[in-house]
């Protein structure tokens, strides 16, 4: 199995952007009112899955002062989260599930850099096999970290209602339904996400995903 195409630069973004909209009226319609669509690249590595961990079950802007509080305290890799106390680590706001999930994470040795040339599925496989990364941590991994350009997060409330907005649908997809919907946005399903989380922010006035 190959990876697949990988976006790299607002270029990519935009040619998924203009498949979509030739595809889909209401693709098209979500970007006359989203404007360009941001890249969302990230680094790759052990803190992106934590800071994607930070992230669960909070609002962005809490997950945003608890990273920077990390962050603060040099509490981003894994040598750290290991050699600190819960005490240190409920100090910067985490929950005690949260640092049972960090210091797996610490201790799971996970090959970063094989990641980059493996299928979507394996990337899926190998994060969740760590507690506390479940397929939503993992897909959003695939998607900004390795700039993964058909990868989708189905679980993800905010697509979920973005979606639910924006096909005026009678209830909130569950997450097997918007899996299934997402099929005919492929090969550019990540950039569909990225319609999808900007015409959230549009819609609701809030951020979707940091």
């Amino acid at each position: 199995m190959t990876v697949g195409r990988i976006i790299e630069t607002p270029d990519c973004v935009a040619e998924g952007a203009a498949w979509l909209a030739e595809i889909c009226p209401r693709m098209a319609h979500a970007m006359t009112l989203t404007g360009p669509l941001p890249l969302r690249r990230r680094p790759d590595g052990f803190a992106e899955l934590l800071s994607a961990i930070v992230s669960q079950q909070v609002s962005v802007a809490s997950a945003n002062a608890i990273w920077g509080r990390m962050q603060a305290a040099g509490l981003t890799g894994p040598r750290k989260i290991l050699w600190a106390s819960d005490d240190d680590l409920r100090a910067v706001g985490l929950s005690r599930q949260k640092i049972r999930y960090a210091r797996e994470l610490a201790k799971a040795r996970i090959d970063f850099k094989g990641l980059r040339d493996a299928p979507d599925a394996d990337v899926v496989a190998e994060l969740t096999r760590v507690p506390g990364i479940g397929v939503w941590t993992a897909e959003i991994y695939a998607m900004f970290s390795l700039g993964r350009a058909d990868v989708f997060a189905p679980g993800d409330l905010a697509l979920q209602e973005a979606a639910r907005a924006l096909y005026d649908l009678p209830e909130r997809p569950s997450e097997r339904a918007l899996r299934q919907m997402a099929l005919a946005w492929s090969p550019w399903r990540s950039v569909a996400a990225r319609v999808l989380w900007a015409y959230y922010r549009v819609a609701k006035d809030r951020e979707g995903i940091r």
